[in-house]
């Protein structure tokens, strides 16, 4: 199951246009002397992202992000920096409406991005801003959902990916006819797949994303793709500009299987899209043409039955047609967002690998493979153009800015969270590595508390991450460092299931959820202690998603945690086939339960055989939430108050797996803290 956690790093206030690259207001009111990470403190912190290189290499646009306390949300604004660092500048002003999607016109006068700020058209627009000065303006008029967008190379037209929104037609046609409001409709469901997180159920009426042309000058809207069945991804031109090449599955039922393909089509309408791949999985991701369009790289994923832990290599393959090529396939991690270099002779990928992310330049040639940022940390995103890349880095000590990477090396551009970091004591963050009982080689980080003594034993809270096929790496989580600032070691492990190992290490979980993650988990827990780091008597455990999954597997195999919170998390898979997002899952790995009944019982025993817990459990979850249904929650809390164990039950209205209401997330870290501190903490009596 992917069932990731997604906390929220980043959030808001407002912040002054500089020239430094700082934003001395922000951080106005925190206090000046340094102090372990506050709540409020997440609340001031910014999150970068999507680095958009300038077409000559002088800026780099990206977004930063805040939070609104006061409005109770996340706003994204449009910032730039020049390349030597020295002028940052804010462009967009998100009082309401947000803006994203930075992208540069080919000849670099105008900066484009999408927003569902007021114009003449309701809903996400493309805008652009002249670099010579002047408003926004509104570019696109479209009037359905439109989902990305990409320049063409002379800058005459702009890719679409647009979607229908037949119930935001209807609520037009009713306000035009000024009829009273239409009563709710049943929602008629004929789909194989037919939910999905934040989508909702999905119908005959769900209507899929195909590609426009849209006219910079005239406006004039053409549809390039047209088949109705099929929902057409990730599209983008050819340096040429004769191309678009873009991912699709065109299966009979698309909703029966995830085998998406790379296809291309003439860049101009009436034409008869091409199919250049026909691996039975995974062939796509983010793709990349190389400099003379004779190229497209993408991503080679595992076969079908892996489709949760999956691994993807780098592959090309000529856009004439013809046999694609594995790159990486020696590699053994996992790559993504690949990008040629300017010779053609090679691309560009980020590695995941044993917690770190970095850049590594793979030949076109003979697919050798070249580590090029050898620093502990994640490239959380990059772009480039020309001989130009712009990352966005973090380490354990360091939220992501933006840095240029150039001759080998990362040189920062943005400062958004100096300011406050300065203020921050910080917890160490360590690797861990330990050999579990059946000889498997488990590696983990321990977050240390602030103020830690050597030989003197602190609580320590097992943090599980979700996925399974993620990775907890070098970077900044702010979770870990707001539970070091109350005393709290914190550890993560990269149990088998997790990303940035082998594609073995990751596939050993195959149908057999809860017990090798299990004995992962308890071996690092045993090393933390045994390292005189750990307290024995005062251990907890916790995730989210798949994180929430195994904190119910292990307080059902184990008895040694004094406190647990499961967030999205179920102790059944029975119980939820047909009721969560996962259906293909289920029919590659587990099968249906009327073939394989005693499957599910087994990997159901948190539940079935939750008169083994004893752990005083939160339990948490969105009532939104299609991913990992609310109630997973819902039946190991009834367990739980069955057995008169120690336990809680907290329901978010209107969230869905990843929480976006900035309220909300702070609620539910306070309620992590009051958890763990009755628990693991208890109050020391008074001095008389």
């Amino acid at each position: 199951m992917i069932r990731f956690s997604t906390a929220l790093f980043a959030v808001a206030f407002p912040f002054a246009v500089s020239l430094s690259g700082q934003t001395p207001a922000a951080n106005a009111t925190a206090p000046s002397a340094p102090h372990a990470m506050t709540l409020d403190d997440l609340f001031h912190l910014q999150d970068m992202g999507d680095p958009q290189v300038s077409p000559d290499g002088k800026w780099v646009a990206y977004t930063a992000s805040t939070i609104d306390t006061v409005a109770d949300k996340r706003l994204t604004d449009i910032w730039m920096v020049s390349w030597d660092g020295s002028a940052d500048i804010r462009l967009t002003y998100a009082n309401e409406n947000s803006a994203s999607a930075p992208r540069w016109s080919p000849d670099g006068k105008y900066l484009s991005f999408t927003s569902d700020r007021a114009g003449k058209t309701k809903g996400s627009q493309v805008w652009v801003l002249d670099r010579r000065g002047g408003e926004a303006r509104q570019l696109t008029d479209v009037k359905n959902h439109l989902s990305y967008y990409g320049w063409s190379p002379d800058g005459k037209k702009l890719l679409l990916g647009i979607s229908e929104d037949k119930e935001a037609e209807s609520e037009a046609k009713d306000k035009d006819k000024d009829k009273e409001k239409e009563k709710p409709k049943p929602i008629i469901i004929d789909r194989y797949h037919f939910k999905q997180d934040i989508e909702g159920y999905i119908s005959s009426e769900t209507m899929p994303t195909l590609i426009y042309l849209f006219d910079v000058d005239t406006h004039k809207l053409e549809k390039l793709t047209t088949d109705a069945k099929y929902n057409e991804q990730n599209a983008v031109w050819s340096p040429d500009g004769t191309y678009i090449a873009y991912v699709s599955n065109h299966d009979a039922d698309p909703d029966r299987t995830t085998n998406t393909d790379v296809f291309i089509v003439d860049a101009k309408v009436n034409s008869t899209p091409k199919k250049l791949t026909t691996f039975d999985g995974q062939d796509g991701g983010r793709l990349a043409w190389s400099p003379d369009s004779k190229w497209i790289a993408y991503l080679h994923g595992s076969e079908p039955k892996y489709l949760e832990y999956n691994q993807n290599k780098l592959a090309v393959v000529p856009a004439s047609g013809g046999e694609p090529r594995v790159l990486t396939e020696k590699l053994d991690r996992a790559v993504s967002s690949p990008m040629f270099t300017e010779d053609g002779q090679s691309v560009t990928v980020l590695v995941t690998d044993d917690r770190s992310e970095y850049l590594a330049s793979v030949s076109l040639g003979d697919g050798s493979v070249k580590r090029l940022i050898d620093t502990p940390g994640s490239v959380m995103m990059r772009n480039q153009t020309a001989d130009h890349s712009a990352v966005v880095w973090s380490t354990d000590m360091a939220p992501g800015e933006i840095f240029a990477f150039e001759d080998g090396k990362l040189r920062k551009l943005t400062s958004h969270n100096d300011a406050l970091m300065a203020q921050l004591k910080l917890g160490e963050t360590r690797d861990l590595e330990t050999k579990t009982k059946d000889d498997a080689d488990v590696h983990a980080l321990l977050t240390l508390p602030i103020g830690y003594q050597a030989g003197q034993k602190y609580p320590m809270l097992l943090r599980i991450h979700g996925g399974p096929d993620g990775q907890d790496a070098h970077a900044f989580v702010p979770e870990r460092q707001l539970f070091a600032g109350r005393g709290y070691a914190v550890l993560n492990v990269n149990y088998r299931g997790s990303a940035g190992r082998s594609a073995a290490y990751q596939r050993s979980i195959f149908s057999d959820w809860g017990n090798k993650e299990v004995i992962d988990l308890l071996a690092c827990v045993d090393e933390a202690v045994k390292e005189g780091v750990a307290d024995p008597d005062r251990l907890g455990v916790g995730g989210w998603s798949y994180g929430g999954i195994l904190t119910d597997y292990t307080i059902a195999s184990s008895t040694r945690f004094k406190a647990a919170i499961s967030g999205a998390g179920t102790g059944s898979p029975l119980g939820f086939y047909g009721v969560d997002q996962y259906i293909i899952q289920y029919d590659q790995e587990l099968g249906p339960p009327w073939k394989n009944l005693d499957t599910y019982l087994k990997l159901g025993y948190p539940l079935l055989h939750a008169d083994r817990i004893r752990t005083p459990t939160l339990f948490m979850g969105g009532d939104k939430d299609f991913n990992v249904p609310l109630m997973g929650g819902e039946q190991m809390y009834q367990a739980l108050r069955s057995l008169n164990v120690p336990t809680e039950l907290v329901v978010y209205p209107g969230q869905f797996h990843g929480f976006t209401r900035p309220s909300f997330i702070r609620d539910r870290y306070q309620r992590y803290f009051d958890w763990y501190d009755k628990y693991l903490m208890p109050q020391q009596p008074a001095k008389k």
